[in-house]
């Protein structure tokens, strides 16, 4: 049967060549600027840009939606209720059928006029991945703000070039290109957490991906703020860590646990404090576990759940969520401890017990409702 349909304009033509994949968070100043870059270094190739933002409240999709009405290489992905360069990068990348996939930050510090040497490094068939680098002669760090994010930067490329399994010399560099089908082989075994996700796909690939280098100069930041902070390098020693641990070690309910643990040592300090004072023993118990709990999901939420940070009104619904999953968690370690003391077990191995259930309790309970997506 024969359809009687138009043929779609380009339809002959087919889709994109090449794909930039442009991670962003608040960054509606440099949209336009970073179209018309790309306009620029890909002149006379067959390319498309998709910015994926994680629902900018700057009007960063508005403005990412205004150009794609009058320039059809613009696309736009807006994710609600997700956050994350890494998974941004992954959607971005899935969702396209180019053969090369690109990947720039979308704050105008890459060298957009590499690009073009990067995708070429690709098509040559010479390596799997061609990565803008900093530290290779020709290429430049100038555009770090200070000196506390140069050894930010540098203490996570010594860390990284330690556990990756090719040589490179900046592992840490947002700025890449590969081809598609290398990316969607790899895709299934990501993490998708952090800021990293170069170190990602070299950590996850089941062989050594062939990598070569371009020098690449990293300019000054003209709008938005930058994202590489402490939190963000924690992120990223979780990254590595999942990687050497195979991924069967679960690094959101280590952090849980870890914070839990700062949250004893304030909770007994508050009580002592309080009994120092003259407080009564309930008073100053009550006091430490709120103090606790409110400290406890303050970093939790900047922490353990970064990538799902809850703020405004959905922050004091969430601490009052919080504050009641801890509740019923404590009540069942009590139970728990003393039901196994009174069959006749050790102190201790009844009290760990309990304090096991209450954990695990509070993460399962605290990751479905308290920081659901």
């Amino acid at each position: 049967m024969i359809s009687d349909a138009p043929a779609l304009p380009g339809a002959a033509r087919g889709g994109p060549d090449i794909s930039v994949i442009i991670p962003c968070y608040n960054e509606v100043r440099n949209v336009a600027p970073l179209v018309a870059a790309l306009d620029r270094a890909l002149a006379g190739r067959h390319w498309e840009v998709v910015f994926v933002d994680d629902n900018s409240p700057d009007g960063t999709t508005q403005a990412v939606r205004a150009l794609a009405q009058k320039d059809a290489r613009v696309r736009g992905l807006c994710r609600v209720g997700r956050r994350g360069l890494s998974s941004a990068v992954i959607e971005g990348a899935l969702s396209s059928s180019a053969q090369i996939v690109a990947v720039m930050d979308g704050d105008l510090q890459h060298d957009d006029s590499r690009l073009g040497a990067l995708i070429d490094a690709v098509q040559s068939g010479e390596c799997d991945i061609a990565v803008g680098s900093r530290h290779v002669e020709g290429g430049n760090n100038a555009g770090l703000a200070n000196a506390w994010r140069h050894a930010l930067s540098d203490g996570g490329i010594k860390l990284a070039q330690m556990v990756l399994p090719v040589r490179l010399s900046d592992p840490m560099s947002g700025f890449f290109a590969l081809r598609q089908d290398v990316f969607a082989a790899v895709a299934p075994r990501l993490s998708g957490t952090g800021f990293k996700i170069l170190l990602d796909l070299l950590l996850s690939s089941s062989k050594p991906l062939r990598v070569q280098e371009v020098p690449c100069g990293f300019r000054a930041r003209l709008a938005g703020e930058s994202k590489l902070d402490a939190l963000v390098m924690l992120q990223f020693l979780a990254l590595v860590l999942d990687k050497l641990c195979r991924g069967w070690l679960p690094l959101r309910f280590v952090a849980f646990c870890l914070v839990g643990s700062v949250g004893v040592g304030v909770n007994l300090a508050v009580m002592q404090s309080i009994r120092t004072m003259g407080g009564d023993f309930p008073v100053a118990q009550g006091v430490g576990t709120v103090v606790a709990m409110i400290l406890n999901f303050v970093l939790d939420n900047n922490i353990t759940y970064r990538d799902k940070r809850l703020r405004g009104l959905r922050f004091v619904g969430g601490l009052l969520a919080f504050m009641l999953v801890c509740s019923i968690g404590a009540v069942a370690n009590v139970g728990v401890a003393q039901m196994l003391f009174q069959a006749h077990e050790g102190l201790t191995q009844a009290s760990v017990a309990g304090a096991i259930l209450a954990v695990v309790w509070n993460y399962a309970v605290s990751s479905t409702v308290v920081w659901r997506v």
